[in-house]
């Protein structure tokens, strides 16, 4: 079934979930459910436990507490390669003294597949990344876009329940990054897996997302659409961190007014006390100039 398979249904939940390093703690209590189908992004500075979250998904480094549970089946505890998951990494990691025919056909080769079996399914996956061509060449013969999307193809080879990109579009430059948003999202919209992408570029996350996840110092800030996150900021963090936007301070002067130096403007109605100080943010596309 193409797209999100069912809107209701929760594949993966992360329920409060911390990671520490010794006396550093990358993860602080994250909780949240990701649905089937469903394309998120995890989306943050570096430094905020994004790429941290998606190990500790992936086994690759376990949670010091908190649970995992992928299709029911809590997974908290399982090595990385009794996991159900294709993932992608920044560096692609193809091996260069393999073709890209076996390069995709690696992670076939244990399943009890024929020899036969493994070559229709590896010539499928060409045809479906657009390198119909490609399978006899070596990694190093191709460009990096084109090396990246045999890292897509080897990570789903398996039909996996769950497809982990971490930055899987940072090493390339603007033009096959902008390319390549569409063609992934396209792909993934066409397999109906459920995916996550760790990402800190707030265009990608916003031009790919069903939902983003705002991470900031460990701890999740908001989870929502691209539209919620940039038009209804939760944090202060949000607000800044997505998008262009002008902070101000100011002060309340009625419930619907606010005071900013010796100008008061109107503003939607809200619940802060009179004389409160409070920031004021605008974004640019915000502001209306008016003609004299």
């Amino acid at each position: 079934m193409e797209g999100i398979k069912d809107p209701q249904s929760s594949y993966l939940s992360i329920k409060n979930l911390w990671k520490s390093f010794g006396s550093f703690t990358a993860l602080k209590d994250v909780s949240l459910d990701i649905k089937e189908g469903e394309f998120v992004c995890f989306l943050g500075p570096s430094g905020c436990g994004k790429t941290t979250l998606l190990r500790a998904i992936a086994g690759l480094d376990l949670q010091t507490s908190g649970a995992v549970v992928q299709g029911g089946k809590d997974i908290s505890n399982f090595p990385a390669s009794e996991r159900d998951y294709g993932i992608v990494f920044q560096s692609y990691a193809l091996f260069p003294n393999l073709t890209i025919e076996k390069n995709i056909a690696f992670g076939l080769e244990n399943t009890g597949r024929s020899k036969s079996e493994i070559n229709e399914r590896v010539s499928e996956l060409l045809d479906l990344i657009g390198l119909p061509d490609q399978g006899p060449k070596y990694p190093a013969q191709l460009s990096g876009g084109q090396q990246q999307r045999i890292a897509l193809a080897r990570a789903i080879a398996s039909g996996p329940g769950l497809l982990l990109l971490d930055e899987p579009l940072s090493a390339l430059d603007a033009k096959v990054r902008v390319y390549l948003r569409h063609e992934i999202k396209t792909l993934q919209q066409k397999l109906g897996v459920t995916t996550i992408m760790v990402t800190h570029d707030q265009e990608e996350a916003l031009s790919m997302a069903d939902r983003i996840v705002v991470m900031n110092e460990g701890k999740v800030e908001q989870i929502g659409t691209p539209n919620e996150v940039y038009c209804k900021p939760e944090t202060l963090f949000v607000a800044d961190f997505i998008g262009e936007m002008t902070q101000f301070r100011g002060t309340i002067s009625g419930k619907s007014l606010v005071k900013i130096g010796n100008t008061e403007l109107n503003m939607v109605e809200h619940r802060f006390s009179q004389g409160r100080e409070v920031s004021i943010t605008i974004r640019p596309e915000d502001i209306i100039p008016l003609g004299s």
